[in-house]
């Protein structure tokens, strides 16, 4: 197979936005679950597109989950695209299922993100349609009980419906020139705990922290897996190496140190995006 000159995927990725376009009318007012990661800020942009600025509104739900640098940047995202951005806390760390994180935490986080929508956000700006930013290969993962809070409540979900995956995402974040089209995925903050251990905010302010440090390093991304005492820290498999710096070793243990750890250890497998879910999977099949 010959491969597609930049113009070609430039097209394909136009030829996409205006398959998710199509999807998308007849559904203004419409709000849009946003966090600004490459899928819902897609997702947002093309909604602006296809409906106009004033017919679409992103809609971020903000909690000890999320993590500063991804509001702001989340923010930043958003003023790039024109759109209006409404932010309203979500409360998920009140219910005991969330806290207890079994594998289902997910389901009861966007549950809350929707319930929230539904009560407090829809009928104050006459929403007639909310959507969020599923691609056609998060629609396939064992992993996303999210999916189901979304289908309880009737979130639509167009770009799994374009049969879009997280490639032809990108693609189109490229054609439309958003400065997150290349950010790496970005999971809550709770996915760092692993599954039967209580999320509470101390420990999400832990990884927060962590995380932090390490990007202020260089790192391109960087999960911190707590593990009580212990930090595990995953980096891309190509950046393990940057630890051999004194420098950086020091840095990165007195930043983990401060933030409550006291053992630092790095994963030599890297990144594995969904391991702690995909791990108690694994051991029920």
């Amino acid at each position: 197979m010959t491969s597609m000159t930049t113009d070609q995927l430039a097209g394909a990725a136009l030829a996409d936005a205006d398959t998710v376009a199509r999807l998308l009318q007849g559904t203004a007012p419409l709000g849009v679950a946003y966090s600004g990661g490459v899928d819902s800020a897609v997702l947002l942009a093309l909604a602006v597109r296809a409906l106009g600025r004033d017919a679409v509104v992103a809609l971020m739900g903000v909690s000890p989950s999320l993590a500063a640098d991804e509001r702001a940047a989340a923010h930043g995202v958003a003023a790039h695209i024109g759109a209006n951005l409404v932010e309203f806390p979500t409360f998920e760390g009140d219910n005991p299922a969330y806290r207890a994180n079994g594998v289902d935490r997910c389901y009861h986080c966007k549950d809350e993100l929707f319930t929230r929508i539904s009560a407090d956000v829809a009928a104050e700006h006459a929403l007639a349609t909310v959507a969020y930013g599923e691609n056609a290969d998060d629609a396939l993962r064992p992993d996303r009980p999210g999916a189901e809070a979304a289908t309880n409540h009737a979130v639509r979900r167009p770009l799994a419906e374009a049969g879009l995956t997280k490639d032809r995402v990108r693609a189109i974040a490229r054609a439309l020139d958003l400065p997150c089209a290349d950010k790496p995925a970005a999971p809550c903050l709770a996915s760092r705990i692993p599954h039967g251990e209580e999320v509470t905010p101390e420990k999400l302010a832990q990884v927060e922290a962590g995380e932090r440090a390490l990007r202020s390093l260089g790192f391109s991304d960087a999960r911190v897996r707590h593990h009580g005492d212990i930090a595990r820290l995953e980096v891309p498999a190509t950046e393990i190496g940057r630890f051999a710096d004194d420098a950086v070793r020091r840095e990165a243990l007195r930043a983990l140190r401060a933030a409550g750890f006291r053992h630092v250890a790095v994963d030599l497998a890297g990144i594995k995006s969904g391991a702690f879910t995909l791990e108690v999977l694994a051991r029920r099949a």
